[in-house]
C-alpha cells in the first residue's frame, strides 16, 4: 500500500511554510514558490502592462519570489507564436516592466530560461532570416503533437550556438532586473531531450551513454553560471521522472543532479513527466502529493553532495498550502512550487498565512482555462477566477456608483457574478432554490476525483459572509420579489434534457443529475450520452470516492514505485461529498450515437478520464441509435439495423440539458432590469470557463 501524505499539528499555522530560506543569495521570506506559468501575456504587445498587473497582483497577495513562464533563450527556442525572446527589445520592454512592479510590489522574479526543442509548434513562425521555422533537437526524432513534422537534428555548431544562447539570455535577464534564473530542464524539452536516450540517439561527444547525454545540461549550467557570475542565483528545473518507458532511469536522473549541483546551480526544482506521457501528472484524476517523493528522493542526492547547502523544491499537485506545510515540516525540502493555485487565488499565501483557508479559492485542476488554452496559442485565465491574466480588463477597484443586486442561482456563474460585485462595495442578495451552492458544481463534487470543486463553492460562501452579502437558500422567486432591485443576475442554470424515446417515463429511468444526487440502485447500468457528463457519472458508478484508495490505484496501475510514493489522504481535503458504493465497471455501458466519448472535456484531461473507465472494465457503445427503454434493457440500433439489447436495470440519461431561464421572460415582462448569463443564457453545453466569465462581465457591466 501507498502510504500517506502525515498531518502535523503545525499545519493550520504553516509554521514552517513561512519561515525563511535560501535560493543562494537571495533571502526569501517563506517557501512557497511561485512556479512558472505560461500566459500569453509575455508576447501583448502593451509595453508589459498586463504582465506586470499580473505578476503585480500575486505577490500583493503573499507571493515572495514568482519564476516567468517560459522565456525563449533565441528565435529556434520558442514554443510557438506566443512565446517572448530574451534579447529582443520590444520583448526585453516588457520584462523589464514586469521585473518592476514585482519588486515595487516587495517580491522577487527568477526568469525562466527556456528551449523547446522539438516540442516547438513552428506553424506560422520564420526564423531569424525570414525563412519557415524548424524545430530542434538533438536528434531527429518527431513526436505525435508534431503533426508529422520531424525536427532538425543540430550540429556541433548548433549545439555551441544553444549553449551560448542560454548564457546570454541569462546575462540579459540579470540586465533587466531579474533576481534569478531557472533553467528549464524538465517536461521533455531540449536539455531533457538531451538527456533521454528516446530522443537522444547521437553517438559523440553529446550523446551515446548516459555521461555524454547529460553534457548538454551541465555545459548549459556552467555557460549560464559564467554568464551571470557567482553570487547570481541560478536554478534548474529537472524531471524527477520522465515517465517515459525507455527513457532516462533514476540512476541517470541522480548522476544529473549531481553533475549540475558540482557545475553551480544554487537550487535544483523537480517536477515530473514529459507532455507526451501516458501518465497523467497535473489532471484533477491525479492524488494531491503522489510526486513529492520524487522530490525528496533526489534531495538525498543534493545532501550528499559536496554542496549539500543547494536548496530542493517540490512541485506538482500540491494546491492547499497545509499539504505544503504536511511535506515541508518533515525538513527533506526547502521549499514548494505551486502554479496554477496562484492563478485560481493570487492571494493564497496571505489567506493562508493568516489561517483563513475558507478563503482560498482552491484550484480544482481542471486545466479548462491554463492549460488547455496554453497548447492552442489561446488566452490563458482560469475557471474559477476569471479575472486571472485580466487584471488590467477588470481591475480591483470599488464601484463607482453602489446597486443594490439580486443574483438568482448559486451556481458557478451566480457566484461569481455575486462576488465580484460584493468585492466592489454593492449590496448583494443570492437566492437559490436548493438547500445548498454550487450548482453544477456541487454535482460535480460528487465524482470522484474531482472533490475539489466544492473548495471554490466554501470560499465564495465565505467571501460573500464576510462582505456582508445577503444569502437565502431554500427559496424560489418569481419577479414579484425582485421588483426594488436596481438590477437582477438571472443565472439560474440548467435542468437535464428530457428525451422523446419510449419508455423513458419508466421509473428505473434517472437523469444524471437524480442519480449524482440520490444514487443509484445496484445492478447493471446504461448511460445514454456520451459527454463530459456521462463520463463523469460512469466515474461516479465505478471509481471510489476515497482519494487515498484511488491514490493507491494510480501508484500500482502506472507503475510507480511504492516505497516513497505517498498518495495523498490528507484531513485538510474531502472524499466525495456523497459517499457511494462502486460497482464492476462491466456492469456499466455508455451508449453514443457517434464515435467520439467525452466530448466537452478539455484536451488534457479528456483522455486521463475516458482511459480510467476503459481500464475500469466500461463499455462504450458508439454508433448506436436509441429505439426504446424496456424493464432491464435499452434498447439499441447498431450499424446494419441490428437491434442490440443492452443489459440495463437502471438507465441513466446524459444527454444534454436546457435553460432554466424562465424567469428572465418574468422579468423583461415587469420591465425588472436584469441581465442572463451561464446555462440560463446558453445551455448547448455546460461551460463553466464561459459562465464564470459572464458573471464577471455581468458585474462589470451592472455596476462598473
Amino acid at each position: 500500500m501507498a502510504p500517506v501524505l502525515p498531518t502535523s499539528p503545525e499545519s493550520e499555522r504553516l509554521g514552517v511554510t513561512m519561515t525563511p530560506w535560501s535560493l543562494g543569495s537571495l533571502r526569501l521570506p517563506h517557501r512557497v514558490v511561485m512556479g512558472s506559468m505560461h500566459t500569453g501575456l509575455e508576447v501583448r504587445d502593451d509595453g508589459g502592462a498586463a504582465l506586470a498587473a499580473f505578476y503585480r497582483e500575486r505577490v500583493e497577495g503573499g507571493a515572495a519570489l514568482i519564476i516567468t513562464g517560459g522565456l525563449a533563450v533565441n528565435s529556434e527556442a520558442r514554443g510557438g507564436a506566443d512565446y517572448a525572446v530574451l534579447g529582443e527589445s520590444a520583448a526585453d520592454a516588457r520584462f523589464a516592466r514586469a521585473a518592476q512592479a514585482v519588486h515595487e510590489a516587495g517580491g522577487a522574479i527568477s526568469a525562466q530560461l527556456f528551449h523547446a526543442g522539438r516540442y516547438a509548434l513552428t506553424d506560422g513562425l520564420v526564423d531569424e532570416g525570414g525563412a519557415p521555422a524548424q524545430a530542434v533537437a538533438p536528434s531527429a526524432v518527431a513526436w505525435r503533437g508534431a503533426r508529422g513534422a520531424v525536427p532538425v537534428a543540430l550540429d556541433e555548431r548548433g549545439i555551441l550556438r544553444t549553449i551560448s544562447s542560454f548564457a546570454d539570455a541569462a546575462r540579459t535577464a540579470q540586465r533587466l532586473g531579474f533576481d534569478a534564473v531557472e533553467i528549464m530542464a524538465s517536461e521533455g524539452y531540449l536539455i531533457n531531450q538531451f538527456c533521454s536516450p528516446i530522443t537522444n540517439l547521437r553517438d559523440d561527444e553529446w550523446g551515446g551513454d548516459a555521461t555524454r547525454r547529460r553534457r548538454f545540461a551541465v555545459e548549459v549550467v556552467r555557460a549560464v553560471r559564467d554568464a551571470v557570475g557567482p553570487e547570481f542565483p541560478v536554478s534548474i528545473r529537472v524531471s524527477g521522472d520522465d515517465l517515459m518507458p525507455g527513457s532516462s532511469t533514476p540512476s541517470d536522473v541522480d548522476a544529473l543532479v549531481l553533475e549540475v549541483v558540482e557545475a553551480g546551480v544554487d537550487a535544483v526544482s523537480v517536477g515530473v513527466g514529459w507532455h507526451e506521457s501516458r501518465v497523467p501528472t497535473v489532471q484533477a484524476a491525479v492524488p494531491h502529493g503522489v510526486w513529492v517523493p520524487y522530490a525528496e528522493r533526489l534531495a538525498a542526492v543534493v545532501r550528499s553532495s559536496g554542496r549539500p547547502e543547494v536548496a530542493v523544491i517540490a512541485s506538482n499537485r500540491l494546491t492547499d498550502l497545509r499539504d505544503a506545510e504536511d511535506v515541508l515540516v518533515r525538513g527533506v525540502v526547502d521549499a514548494v512550487a505551486l502554479a496554477r493555485p496562484f492563478l485560481a487565488d493570487p492571494d493564497i499565501v496571505q489567506k493562508s498565512a493568516d489561517r483563513r483557508f475558507d478563503l482560498v479559492t482552491t484550484c480544482i485542476g481542471c486545466n479548462q482555462a491554463c492549460i488547455d488554452r496554453s497548447l492552442f496559442g489561446e488566452a490563458v485565465s482560469c475557471l474559477v477566477n476569471p479575472r486571472a491574466a485580466r487584471e488590467l480588463e477588470f481591475p480591483r477597484v470599488p464601484s463607482q456608483l453602489r446597486r443594490w443586486v439580486a443574483v438568482v442561482g448559486a451556481g458557478p456563474a451566480g457566484l461569481a457574478s455575486a462576488v465580484d460585485l460584493a468585492r466592489r462595495g454593492n449590496d448583494v442578495v443570492v437566492f437559490e432554490e436548493r438547500a445548498g451552492l454550487g450548482g453544477q458544481f456541487d454535482l460535480a463534487a460528487s465524482i470522484p476525483g474531482k472533490e475539489d470543486y466544492a473548495g471554490p463553492v466554501r470560499s465564495w460562501r465565505a467571501e460573500l459572509d464576510q462582505l456582508g452579502a445577503r444569502i437565502e437558500t431554500g427559496r424560489r422567486v418569481d419577479a414579484s420579489d425582485l421588483v426594488a432591485f436596481d438590477h437582477v443576475v438571472v443565472a439560474t442554470g440548467v435542468r437535464p434534457r428530457v428525451l422523446d424515446l419510449p419508455g423513458i417515463d419508466l421509473p428505473h429511468v434517472l437523469s444524471y443529475e437524480r442519480a449524482l444526487r440520490e444514487g443509484v440502485p445496484a445492478g447493471t447500468v446504461a448511460l445514454i450520452g456520451s459527454g463530459g457528463i456521462a463520463i463523469d457519472t460512469a466515474a461516479f458508478l465505478v471509481e471510489s470516492g476515497q482519494e487515498s484508495i484511488r491514490a493507491e490505484s494510480f501508484v500500482r496501475e502506472n507503475g510507480l514505485p511504492a516505497d516513497g510514493v505517498r498518495g495523498s489522504a490528507s484531513p485538510h481535503r474531502h472524499d466525495a461529498t456523497r459517499p457511494h458504493p462502486t460497482r464492476p465497471g462491466s456492469s456499466v455501458s455508455i451508449v453514443s450515437r457517434s464515435e467520439r466519448f467525452g466530448r466537452g472535456i478539455g484536451p488534457t484531461s479528456r483522455w486521463v478520464a475516458v482511459g480510467r473507465l476503459r481500464q475500469a472494465g466500461v463499455h462504450f457503445v458508439s454508433d448506436a441509435q436509441y429505439r426504446r427503454i424496456r424493464p432491464g434493457a435499452l434498447e439499441v440500433e447498431a450499424d446494419g439495423g441490428v437491434l442490440v439489447s443492452i443489459p440495463a436495470e437502471t438507465v441513466i440519461v446524459c444527454a444534454g440539458q436546457e435553460s432554466r431561464g424562465d424567469l428572465a421572460v418574468a422579468l423583461d415582462a415587469a420591465g425588472i432590469a436584469y441581465t442572463v448569463i451561464g446555462g440560463a443564457l446558453d445551455a448547448r453545453a455546460v461551460d463553466a470557463v464561459r459562465a464564470t466569465s459572464e458573471g464577471l462581465a455581468a458585474s462589470r457591466l451592472i455596476s462598473p
